[in-house]
């Protein structure tokens, strides 16, 4: 079981940055794969960029095409946190952004989402 909070969301103006992090809680943190997903208001959900293990302390990246460039992923096993940078961000990036875990095939675990508005 693993319980997420996402923190870092606000306001801000096109073209500036945001970070955002997930806290997560539970055991064997490193052997989940996590990723960041989005909704905007009446859109489904997307998927964002995720950090998959692939060796014993390697991870890969992937990324939407919407954000390659602009956003990097990364993580923080001992603290057990994720993390998303974002640059250069877009009106159209003005979201709620939500963490997930997975051990399996789906995402199992999500947290409840912090809110990013972009200003044009």
């Amino acid at each position: 079981q693993v319980q997420l909070v996402e923190s870092g969301g606000g306001l801000v103006q096109a073209g500036a940055s945001l970070s955002l992090s997930c806290t997560a809680s539970g055991r064997n943190f490193g052997n989940y794969a996590m990723a960041w997903f989005r909704q905007a208001p009446g859109k489904e959900r997307e998927f964002v960029a995720s950090l998959i293990k692939s060796g014993e302390k390697t991870y890969y990246a992937t990324y939407a095409d919407s954000v390659k460039g602009r956003f990097t992923i990364s993580g923080d096993n001992a603290k057990k946190m994720v993390f998303l940078q974002m640059n250069n961000l877009k009106p159209d990036d003005t979201a709620v952004y939500y963490c997930a875990a997975k051990s399996g095939s789906q995402y199992d675990y999500w947290g409840q989402g912090t809110q990013v508005t972009v200003s044009s």
